[in-house]
């Protein structure tokens, strides 16, 4: 039995070399995932991820393998910095394909409901009907860069179909019966206890590991997660991760990079010099803003320690390169 799995296929070529030179090296030192955990100081589902091209490891993990295994540093390196920059591209193309299926869906969602009567110039109508809200959404999902998951049915032979009717006043029976025994529940649980009221009154508090279901490998979620790092907590990586926003300064970029399965957010650089400090600071309307910096000592790319974020909106990151003359920047700015 082999002792590798095979790589992902949709792995960047890049990110494939890189992956398969940190198994040689774990081979050549002849130490098991377990050993490389212990010696490196990162955790054994964490190496496994980086092993099996799951996850890019963070320089720190890749510094400590090299010293473990006795590897040139310094080429070792280079290859993780060409691994990141293909790795960040990829993410940035994933995120573009959700949003264009987001788009395409929402679009064919409200096309369900018809075409708004058209208004000409009098107000009164007359002019040309606008073209049906589906045949947009059509039109957007086969210019997205993948496939929507929910392909659009073809019309039967013989003719456009008829679109259903739907009865309206039925759903708003049935919508009015359901919202009385949530309100009731509600009252219900209200009545019962004081403590379990201030949980549901404050809708921006993040649920603990202990309060929401992670996925396999995800160590944290919420509160849990601030002052810890992304990677060694599994809440990084295109799996688990996106990049909301982003501002670009003389050549680097910082990012606001969240996780949802963690309820987390950080910052993170990448085209940086020595000396550039990034910042991730989440602040929910009416309440305190909490930060985490990072300060970039080596090689071009670092992030921040985690910041619990129910919303990814209430997260900002900023960047100082004032040290190599290149001022400073935020993102939402």
């Amino acid at each position: 039995m082999p002792r590798w799995r095979d790589l992902p296929e949709e792995l960047d070529p890049q990110v494939r070399e890189f992956a398969s030179q940190l198994r040689r090296l774990v081979d050549r030192s002849r130490l098991s995932v377990s050993a490389v955990a212990d010696r490196t100081g990162y955790s054994r589902s964490s190496w496994e991820r980086y092993l099996n091209g799951r996850l890019l490891p963070p320089q720190g993990a890749v510094e400590a393998l090299a010293e473990v295994t006795g590897a040139n540093a310094r080429h070792l390196h280079t290859m993780w910095e060409l691994a990141e920059r293909a790795w960040s591209r990829a993410e940035m193309r994933h995120d573009h394909t959700l949003e264009a299926i987001q788009v395409a869906e929402a679009r064919a969602a409200l096309g369900e409901f018809g075409p708004a009567p058209a208004v000409g110039g009098n107000g009164r109508g007359g002019g040309a009907p606008p073209k049906p809200a589906k045949k947009a959404a059509k039109k957007a999902a086969a210019q997205s860069p993948a496939p929507s998951p929910y392909p659009m049915t073809a019309p039967a032979a013989g003719g456009p179909q008829r679109p259903k009717r739907r009865n309206y006043a039925g759903i708003a029976a049935v919508a009015g019966a359901a919202a009385l025994i949530i309100l009731g529940s509600v009252v219900a649980v209200t009545q019962l206890g004081g403590d379990d009221k201030k949980t549901a009154d404050d809708p921006k508090k993040s649920p603990s590991a202990s309060e929401k279901k992670l996925p396999n490998g995800v160590k944290c979620a919420g509160d849990d997660c601030t002052g810890k790092d992304p990677e060694e907590m599994a809440c990084g990586g295109m799996e688990f991760a996106n990049t909301p926003d982003s501002v670009a300064v003389a050549g680097a970029t910082v990012e606001v990079r969240y996780s949802k399965s963690c309820d987390a957010a950080w910052a993170r650089i990448s085209g940086a010099t020595p000396g550039d400090t990034i910042r991730i600071t989440v602040q929910p309307a009416g309440e305190k803003a909490v930060t985490r910096s990072a300060a970039v000592t080596s090689g071009g790319t670092t992030y921040t320690k985690m910041v619990a974020a129910a919303d990814s909106a209430d997260a900002k990151a900023c960047v100082d390169r004032t040290k190599s003359g290149a001022g400073k920047a935020c993102t939402g700015e």
